[in-house]
């Protein structure tokens, strides 16, 4: 039976993404789709170009309405998931997203053709404002900062090349991140 790389692609994906999968496995997994697509750029010559780590996820073809989809179900995945420590003792790396206030509401939209926004509402004002001008408080950038690594994985940049969409990270009526 002969597979074409797209097929091998789609099922290591499949593999990586489903809940029983094995840690093990997965990474094996995840290795082997690593080697593919660094061949497959390799191949197409892709010089200066700079894809961020998710961009091949929805499809070359994907609209902006099925990436924003996709930011919204990694946002809501980053929010439910803690990773643990790794062993007793051990501090928790910092998560902005799973740290956050539970009360915090994201909304992905795309307000204008080629533009992805998040906005990020309902922040409590002792966790997000420094003060009375509403600075933004460093746990309320660090978040909008994970927010924009976020939206840069699913784009792309490099010489004659624009970027796939444009993307601002805001809270409230106040852009943070742009």
């Amino acid at each position: 039976m002969t597979t074409t790389p797209f097929q091998r692609i789609a099922r290591l994906r499949t593999l990586i993404e489903h809940p029983r999968t094995g840690a093990n496995e997965r990474a094996a997994a995840q290795r082997m789709l690593d080697r593919i697509l660094a061949k497959t750029s390799a191949e197409s010559g892709d010089s200066g170009r700079t894809y961020g780590e998710r961009h091949r996820r929805p499809g070359k073809h994907a609209d902006l309405s099925t990436i924003a989809e996709m930011i919204r179900d990694d946002i809501a995945l980053a929010r439910a998931v803690r990773t643990a420590p790794g062993s007793p003792g051990d501090l928790a790396a910092a998560d902005p997203l799973a740290d956050a206030p539970a009360e915090l509401t994201f909304t992905v939209d795309t307000p204008d053709p080629g533009a992805i926004e998040i906005t990020i509402d309902a922040i409590p004002p002792a966790w997000g404002w420094t003060d009375i001008t509403e600075t933004p408080s460093p746990a309320l950038q660090s978040l909008a900062t994970e927010l924009a690594d976020i939206l840069g994985s699913y784009n792309h940049t490099g010489p004659g090349l624009p970027p796939r969409f444009f993307s601002r990270v805001r809270a409230g009526n106040r852009t943070l991140i742009w």
